[in-house]
């Protein structure tokens, strides 16, 4: 394989790994050929360990660099991976299946007689033809079309279980988790249920040939294996055609290979057969076999599950965010370009570890840490994301359910055995060749009550809904803050360390039928969490019924934390402005700039001393940088003045009423992009009244769909409806979290999270509320 991109691609201005005699440190930890980079190995080490905190360093330091010893640019961070997977015309998929270590000559003989000529598939494919043959092979594949494969799955499952259920040791692996995906696969496609040994080396041997790094030797066997597979596939091909009924998946594309021979061609349909079994059931063994090593590991985890079997859709999302079975993909830059602050040359060539960005920080609060929980698990990028997003997602949702609610309805005594856990060495797959268990047969559950061996949990086909994540906790302590505010410190319910969280982050706390959502503002290394909740009484009652309530010891539910106002940590200064109970986040980004000894000020804004949480907390901790402005006092915040002495390069954070902010809009108009960033504490009503609503209709351009939105469906349920997988909040336009790309139409904004600026430019939109004007058609970057 040839390497296109090398240290010689060094773009102007950039050094190589040794640097330059007396540069700072600081600089030289910016460099794209550091000594990290250079000692990088995807083959060997602490990447196949653990491959999200073997790049750790990068994320934190270097999140896009080269590594001469795989000849790949690494690509590290979540919203560089997800720009990346976005635009699938400047990173192509072209490089995608290429083998990572060159085939040697004498492996290529053996492949040559065996016929073998691997094409293109939908995984490697550039546009125009991707969309085409996706549009052509997408129907199997829709959320309605798998709902009827369940009992399918969940009765394979059974007969596995059955089988070892008393027996009181097993290597899941073997005993249920390879042959259940492969027979789902042959199902779904319409091969028969024959020679699963054999299939099992073919796929292994594909997954080294391609992603792995064989020696001279191993590579002429792997190709013999490759080369029997490449018959084996054409052999089940010939049989199919004679099948002219068949319901298979490739029964469907043999059709439409008939039916349009110039979109789904001869080639492609073996080619396809070939990488799909490999696809549709390696990918989701792994990731089954990484699932339970890791529920079992976090015994709280199984336990909770246990307990309540609606927690699994998101344990599920959780486990392939944690420990997904796509560890890295691959793309080809087709231009020179950024990535992450770094310059690309055309032609390099990219490994995109997705591992890597689902552990990223920045996006997923507490990243590092296994939570089912988490409610932006559903975020992670294990399937990729855009055009090229894994089409067979829903079937590995729905078996690795199923896996879970049967075995821990059936065995929740099970434990992992004492065992040392291997992997097979390459760069993207990953997941246990093995996973010993062990349990008591006599205190299997359904020797006392046999209906448990026929319990049906059924979970709906698609991404879970993240009304049904909440974690119990209970109230600690109760205690008035100021007029009207009273001040909550919450616990875990079962006395665990709640998960960490960063400056700006909020929770939604569950009451009583209501679901509001309040700024964490305690301190961030405590176990439990500090929230400030206002009487606010003009509001829709869920504070009210805080109020009433409120009592040490009193159970509710949380979702969180999560983080839509995040802090720049490289401004020069940095400005932060609180209205009333928007001290709430402000207090904690203070308290986080003060421990990086970053420069800041505070501006505090209210009625009056007396309605004005934390002031005594504020002086003791920041009063050098504290300016009170309380209105009884006659002391008015002069913004205009605040945004006038702003330094060059300081940003300003400012959360309270709308008033305040779109004065904030205005007077930040003419100053560079990114100064201000603002959050609400409340939102605007954006509830649809069908009766004056106009439907439209959206395009989305990198999933080749056209839908119609009616008038009484926001976007946000017509995109998640169609199979799109897209994360949403608070529903109201005040969280950001639905935001979608817009390409072309005009977009009627009713958030109160993009500025008027971004408004103006109609290049995003909140898909939770905002819709077309006049019902004119958009088009979107999904």
């Amino acid at each position: 394989m040839e390497r296109t991109a090398n240290p010689a691609d060094v773009p102007a201005g950039g050094k190589s790994s040794e640097g330059k005699a007396g540069t700072p440190p600081a600089a030289e930890a910016q460099c794209p050929f550091s000594k990290m980079a250079a000692d990088f190995d995807a083959f060997a080490g602490p990447y196949q360990a653990d491959p999200a905190e073997a790049l750790r360093w990068s994320r934190d330091q270097l999140p896009v660099f080269y590594s001469p010893n795989l000849g790949y640019w690494v690509v590290s961070r979540y919203d560089d991976i997800k720009a990346v997977f976005r635009d699938n015309i400047l990173f192509s998929p072209r490089n995608a299946l290429e083998k990572i270590t060159p085939a040697t000559p004498e492996a290529m003989e053996v492949l040559k007689g065996y016929g073998y000529a691997m094409n293109r598939t939908m995984v490697n494919e550039d546009e125009p033809v991707h969309m085409e043959r996706r549009r052509a092979l997408m129907g199997h594949f829709l959320p309605d079309n798998l709902e009827a494969r369940q009992e399918m799955v969940r009765r394979l499952t059974r007969e596995k279980i059955d089988a070892f259920i008393d027996s009181g040791r097993v290597d899941l692996v073997e005993a249920m988790l390879y042959e259940v995906p492969l027979n789902v696969a042959l199902h779904f496609l319409g091969v028969p249920e024959d020679d699963i040994a054999i299939l099992k080396n073919f796929s292994v041997a594909h997954s080294v040939n391609t992603w792995g790094k064989p020696t001279d030797e191993q590579q002429v066997a792997i190709a013999h294996d490759v080369g029997q597979f490449w018959n084996y596939a054409g052999k089940i091909i010939e049989k199919m055609r004679k099948e002219p009924d068949g319901t298979g998946w490739m029964h469907e594309t043999i059709r439409k290979n008939a039916e349009m021979p110039d979109i789904v061609p001869d080639s492609y349909v073996h080619s396809m057969m070939m990488a799909i079994i490999v696809a549709a059931h390696e990918t989701t063994s792994l990731a089954s076999a990484g699932m339970f090593k890791t529920l079992l590991t976090h015994r709280q985890a199984w336990q909770d599950i246990c307990e309540d079997p609606s927690l699994i859709p998101n344990a599920v999302e959780e486990c392939l965010r944690y420990s997904g079975s796509i560890v890295a993909w691959r793309r080809q830059a087709t231009a020179a370009t950024r990535i992450g602050g770094v310059d690309i040359p055309e032609g390099a060539k990219l490994l995109i570890v997705q591992a890597s960005g689902n552990q990223d920080e920045r996006h997923f609060e507490d990243g590092d840490k296994f939570d089912i929980y988490r409610d932006n698990a559903v975020d992670h990028l294990t399937f990729g994301y855009g055009s090229h997003q894994c089409m067979g997602k829903n079937i590995a949702r729905m078996e690795m359910r199923i896996f879970l609610e049967e075995m821990t309805r059936r065995l929740p005594h099970l434990q992992l055995a004492e065992q040392e856990f291997t992997y097979l060495s390459n760069t993207s797959f990953r997941g246990p060749d093995h996973v010993w268990v062990e349990w008591d047969p006599e205190k299997n559950p359904e020797r006392a009550d046999p209906s448990l061996a026929n319990g049906n949990h059924r979970f709906p086909v698609g991404a879970p809904a993240r009304r049904d994540i909440a974690r119990k906790i209970r109230i600690k302590t109760v205690r008035r803050e100021a007029d009207g505010i009273l001040g909550l410190t919450i616990e875990d319910a079962k006395g665990r360390s709640l998960p960490r969280w960063s400056a700006g982050a909020h929770i939604e706390v569950c009451v009583d039928g209501f679901d509001r959502k309040y700024s964490l503002c305690g301190r961030a290394d405590s176990r439990d969490y500090d929230i400030a909740v206002l009487l606010e009484e003009g509001g829709r009652g869920g504070s009210r019924r805080i109020h009433e309530v409120a009592a040490e010891g009193l159970e509710l539910r949380l979702r969180g934390p999560s983080n839509l106002f995040r802090l720049d940590e490289q401004a020069r200064s940095y400005v932060l402005i609180a209205g009333g109970i928007g001290i709430t986040p402000i207090l904690a980004m203070a308290d986080h700039l003060k421990a990086l000894g970053r420069d800041y000020t505070i501006h505090y804004c209210g009625r009056s001393r007396r309605s004005m949480a934390f002031l005594d907390r504020l002086q003791a901790d920041h009063g050098e940088r504290l300016s009170v402005h309380a209105g009884d006092e006659n002391r008015h915040a002069e913004l205009a003045g605040i945004v006038a002495s702003l330094p060059e390069g300081g940003q300003i954070y400012a959360c309270g009423p709308e008033r305040m902010i779109s004065e904030l809009e205005d007077l930040t108009a003419r100053l560079p992009h990114g100064t201000l960033h603002f959050e609400h504490f409340s939102a605007q009503e954006t509830a649809l009244d069908p009766s004056k609503e106009n439907a439209f209709q959206v395009e989305l351009k990198d999933s080749g769909l056209t839908l119609e939105v009616a008038a009484n469906v926001t976007l946000l349920d017509a995109l998640l409806a169609s199979g799109i997988d897209i994360s949403c909040d608070c529903r109201e336009g005040l969280c950001g979290s639905c935001e979608v790309e817009v390409l072309e139409g005009e977009i009627d904004h009713r958030d109160v999270v993009l500025t008027r600026t971004e408004r103006a430019e109609n290049r995003r939109m909140m898909s939770c509320c905002s819709r077309s004007v006049k019902g004119g058609k958009l088009k979107l970057a999904l």
